[in-house]
């Protein structure tokens, strides 16, 4: 079998349709809200585009938070697997690419990424390719996951909290990427 090729993983730009808040302008509660984001070493365009409605903001992030950043339960690259996968299917190339980079760093390796990137899942292991393929079936219109899938990720070592967390960082990208493209582009 020939080896995948190395994939380079360069950040993508997201451009809003609305002026973003201005920082330097923003009201005191919109700098709080701000305040929610997880990486809390930038605020981004998109953070910033949120922050029009601070009260929303903190709702959304909250949970996302919740659902991508919680310790224990699912490791946080099978939550990022998932979440790339949603985004391809869903279109969202700067999502994707995110979780992709995500997924390398976490996991300490690209070829998972790169196997998705050239078509080759049948070069991903039983786990990989079982969250690929829920996400796949639950992020399309209408969803078709069934019985089957689950018993797939419990095939592959998951047990019932890991494939909840799975389901709910799927599902939240299924919301995400539409409200991404609706706010701007890549």
């Amino acid at each position: 079998m020939t080896a995948l090729p190395r994939i380079r993983l360069s950040p993508l730009t997201w451009v809003p349709h609305l002026p973003p808040v201005e920082i330097a302008s923003a009201t005191p509660e919109q700098l709080a809200a701000m305040q929610v984001t997880p990486s809390a070493k930038k605020i981004s365009p998109y953070v910033r585009t949120l922050a029009h409605d601070p009260e929303s903001y903190v709702a959304r992030t909250t949970l996302f938070n919740a659902i991508m950043y919680v310790e224990g339960g699912l490791p946080r690259a099978d939550r990022e697997l998932g979440a790339l996968q949603a985004s391809l299917r869903n279109g969202c190339r700067y999502c994707a690419n995110v979780h992709a980079r995500q997924h390398a760093k976490l996991s300490g390796a690209s070829d998972v990424i790169a196997a998705i990137w050239t078509a080759q899942m049948d070069r991903l292991n039983a786990r990989d390719a079982a969250i690929v393929d829920l996400a796949d079936s639950l992020t399309r219109t209408p969803p078709d996951a069934d019985t089957d899938h689950i018993a797939r990720l419990k095939a592959a070592g998951m047990d019932e909290v890991e494939i909840i967390d799975l389901i709910h960082a799927i599902a939240i990208f299924g919301w995400a990427n539409r409200l991404m493209h609706t706010l701007g582009h890549s």
